[in-house]
């Protein structure tokens, strides 16, 4: 497929019942890992739709990874029951306190 024209290129994978799209206004695309996200900036996105399968082809412009704290519900309704708050309220204490219940309900009862 060296040398072809886009034209002739286009043509061939239509007839393949290949069909590839730009999505436009992409601002960020974010993969979620356990205790981290990859967070692609400005990326360029093709779809490409082959055999009623769709594959995405991602070509970021910048990438940054951010560190997520994982907070479990058991310990978000223990600090929620001791501190007597709501569960938003205790959610964000333990994430503060990077998931120490202690910390996060002292803080609430002081």
């Amino acid at each position: 497929m060296m040398g072809m024209n886009p034209k002739q290129l286009k043509k061939m994978m239509k007839q393949l019942g290949i069909k590839m799209e730009e999505l436009e206004d992409v601002e960020e695309v974010v993969i979620r890992l356990r205790g981290r996200e990859l967070v692609l900036k400005d990326p360029a996105v093709t779809v490409i739709t082959a055999q009623g399968e769709k594959t995405y082809q991602i070509i970021p412009g910048s990438e940054e990874v951010r560190e997520v704290l994982e907070v479990s519900e058991e310990d978000v309704k223990l600090v929620m029951e001791q501190a007597g708050v709501d569960y938003d309220t205790a959610k964000k204490a333990l994430e503060e306190a990077k998931g120490d219940l202690a910390e996060a309900i002292l803080k609430l009862t002081e």
